[in-house]
């Protein structure tokens, strides 16, 4: 099967902005980005299915089952220039090649609808938990780290993240081959693979908001991870069942998976 996008319905958005949120360390961009949907009452229009997901469907508490998927929803920006289109998923890629090809697919279909430019949403594993998280950024253009730095975004990324590891990561890099500008929020985290960090979530969610120059009620956000806690962590268990072996040995110098 490879990779598919499903379009229910083809909005007619006025040049706009992509925003990702996969799950990945503390799930900062999955909560965010979620987050961003529910007070926006964004619409969904599309979803992506693949064969790089896990070989697994999802029966919830209805026992009707769901395909491990990302789904596509649109926000129309009556106060502003830019709409905007999210994007969520259950899981990313469980080997190399699918990063790659699910990451070109959205953005070749991201250039069809004349996407002007991506934020991609992650945590940056810092070790310790931290009451003030600070939001790291990284660029495919150098003119939008000027652009940005206005916003408290602590552009030292070379320093403290040799690489980005995901599809965060690899969002910013194929991009740039497509002509579309794209920036990496990274909030930091203590990297607990089960635990969702509300804090760095909201810390990442008040930067993008301030860019987009969009209000929303970040008070409800540690009741809302509460609510996806017990699928995330279902997911993420079964994932590790499947394709960790027991002998694997933990990989050095990756200090983020986005």
């Amino acid at each position: 099967m490879a990779t598919k996008i499903i379009v229910f319905e083809k909005p007619k958005l006025k040049k706009p902005i992509f925003i990702e949120g996969l799950p990945g360390v503390g799930n900062v961009g999955r909560v965010a980005a979620g987050y961003l949907i529910e007070e926006l009452k964004a619409k969904k229009f599309a979803e992506l299915i693949s064969s790089h997901f896990m070989p697994i469907v999802i029966v919830p508490q209805n026992s009707t089952v769901e395909m491990v998927k990302a789904e596509f929803f649109y926000w129309k920006n009556k106060n502003g220039k830019n709409d905007l289109i999210i994007m969520i998923g259950d899981s990313q890629s469980i080997d190399p090649e699918g990063h790659y090809e699910i990451v070109e697919e959205v953005v070749k279909f991201l250039k069809k609808m004349n996407v002007e430019e991506i934020f991609a949403l992650a945590g940056l594993n810092i070790g310790i938990m931290t009451e003030r998280p600070k939001v790291v950024g990284a660029v495919n253009d150098p003119k939008l780290e000027e652009k940005y730095k206005k916003y408290n975004i602590v552009f030292d990324t070379s320093k403290r993240v040799g690489t980005i590891v995901g599809a965060a990561g690899l969002f910013l890099g194929i991009a740039k081959y497509y002509g579309i500008p794209a920036t990496c929020l990274m909030g930091e985290t203590s990297g607990m693979p089960f635990l969702p960090d509300p804090k760095s979530s909201e810390a990442v969610l008040k930067v993008l908001t301030q860019i987009l120059n969009i209000k929303i009620d970040t008070s409800k956000l540690e009741e809302e991870v509460k609510k996806m806690k017990e699928f995330m962590q279902k997911i993420e268990a079964t994932q590790m069942q499947m394709f960790q072996s027991p002998t694997a040995k933990k990989e050095e110098g990756l200090t983020y998976i986005g």
